[in-house]
């Protein structure tokens, strides 16, 4: 008979099992694309600057100085490290569940019932019978060990522990992609600032040119040689830079502002080498290959950490349509009688539970957990395959942006050439009466406008450096 009840409890309990784990919903599923072309355009270097430790990658001290400086105080990035140190902790947490919990409770109380209630009734008919007198007020002292552990049967918490820990590594990666940004932001307002400050020299020192044009002219109005049409048109000119010089100053001080709050303090000046702006010679970039990118962007790394999270979440969830078997029990001592609280074993209160929980109906929780899980994990899985696609990109479009760029800028230092001959030429025309005072005027002006054009040109290949190496994943190895 006990063999039959036995065989009726596993069948049903199988049959039980069997219709959860079929009624589980199909969901969606789809591996990464992480193939990527073998070089960038026309690109075979098989190194990568991206190796180089961002120290050795920028060789100003004053730059290196101020990088140095806001890793340490950037109050962005000491919040992503508060971040990660979240997520280490939420392993603990995840470990705790996984292992068994015990916990020790302590109690005391009185309790006063009627003489002619059930309790109060039988109370008084075991004192008749045992001859013994029960405290009125009924003292309670307890104390005990009570231990809980869920039997892990299908992963769900070893998996959830798993997925804690891709999350705390994932959140280390975000905090090294932040650092790469952090340096480039630096860098480039950095070299923002140099090319402001000599376009500031450029203008000053064209404005002293004008200055000196307009006393020629004023010259040769009392001479009668030009009108006052043309000593307006010069102060004008002059009028007209003077006040461009507050608009740089104005931008100089916005740019210094910019840095030192990524360096977590308030104004003061920004050491830097102004003077070595035009000379610096853009160096030659390294790119390897693009499959080096998944080794060493820290987003691509970041994204596939959280895919594998969203992975194990996905475990997790459907380990929840299947019973889940735990273990309960307890060992102390509970008396009415301090006098007799430990005594052996009248005193003694132990227990032990095994039970089995299933979930047969409204299971719609479970369902939409899980299903929500397997969303998270397709958009883990296309948001990396975005992060893939976008580095790649960034790449191609920072190569050819530094190769138009130093064409460019050896085109426009042949303009700048040519223009300060032109210069020279109209004041000596201008001095025989052979050239119209506008030629001089315009001539000067398409002279100040170039050497603007050839600091810009020059500041956007400094940037576009600095980007690539970003893009390929440079910089965030800075212990």
């Amino acid at each position: 008979m006990n063999k039959l009840k036995l065989i009726i409890i596993t069948t049903t309990i199988g049959i039980v099992f069997l219709l959860s784990s079929c009624s589980i919903p199909k969901v969606e599923q789809r591996d990464v694309n992480r193939k990527v072309p073998e070089s960038f355009s026309s690109n075979n270097d098989t190194n990568s600057i991206a190796k180089t430790n961002w120290r050795e990658f920028f060789t100003d001290p004053n730059l290196i100085e101020l990088i140095d400086s806001a890793l340490v105080n950037n109050q962005e990035l000491n919040i992503m490290m508060k971040e990660v140190m979240i997520s280490s902790n939420e392993i603990m947490a995840r470990i705790g569940e996984y292992l068994p919990s015990a916990r020790l409770n302590a109690g005391a109380g009185a309790e006063k019932v009627g003489r002619y209630t059930s309790q109060g009734a039988n109370d008084a008919n075991t004192e008749i019978s045992e001859g013994k007198e029960f405290p009125e007020p009924l003292t309670d002292f307890m104390i005990s060990a009570d231990v809980s552990w869920e039997l892990d049967v299908w992963n769900k918490l070893h998996n959830a522990t798993d997925a804690a820990a891709k999350r705390y590594l994932s959140s280390i990666e975000g905090k090294n992609y932040m650092v790469t940004q952090l340096i480039a932001e630096i860098a480039n307002s950095y070299y923002e600032l140099e090319a402001l400050d000599n376009q500031l020299i450029i203008l000053e020192d064209n404005i002293r040119i004008q200055q000196d044009a307009l006393r020629t002219v004023k010259l040769q109005k009392d001479a009668g040689k030009v009108t006052e049409l043309a000593v307006k048109k010069f102060e004008a000119e002059v009028l007209k830079n003077r006040s461009l010089v507050f608009n740089i100053k104005q931008d100089i001080t916005i740019t210094e502002n910019r840095i030192n709050f990524l360096l977590g303090r308030y104004p003061q000046k920004i050491e830097r080498s102004s003077d070595q702006f035009t000379i610096i010679v853009p160096r030659v970039m390294s790119t390897g290959v693009p499959s080096e990118l998944l080794q060493n962007r820290p987003d691509i790394k970041q994204a596939e950490l959280q895919l594998e999270a969203n992975k194990l979440d996905v475990e997790a969830a459907r380990a929840s349509f299947y019973p889940a078997f735990r273990i309960t029990g307890r060992l102390g001592y509970q008396s009415y009688n301090p006098n007799s609280f430990l005594q052996t074993p009248e005193s003694m209160i132990y227990g032990l539970v095994g039970d089995m929980v299933m979930p047969l109906l409204n299971r719609n929780a479970i369902e939409a957990q899980y299903l929500n899980a397997n969303y998270s994990q397709m958009q883990s899985v296309y948001n990396l395959e975005r992060i893939i696609l976008n580095a790649y990109f960034e790449v191609s479009n920072q190569l050819s942006n530094m190769e138009n760029l130093e064409r460019s800028y050896q085109l426009k230092s042949e303009q700048v050439d040519a223009l300060m001959q032109s210069t020279s030429i109209a004041n000596n025309l201008f001095n025989s009466a052979r050239a119209d005072y506008m030629e001089v005027m315009l001539t000067q002006r398409d002279v100040l406008d170039a050497k603007f054009e050839l600091i810009e040109n020059k500041k956007k290949q400094l940037n576009s450096i600095v980007l690539l190496y970003k893009a390929l994943g440079g910089g965030w190895d800075y212990q």
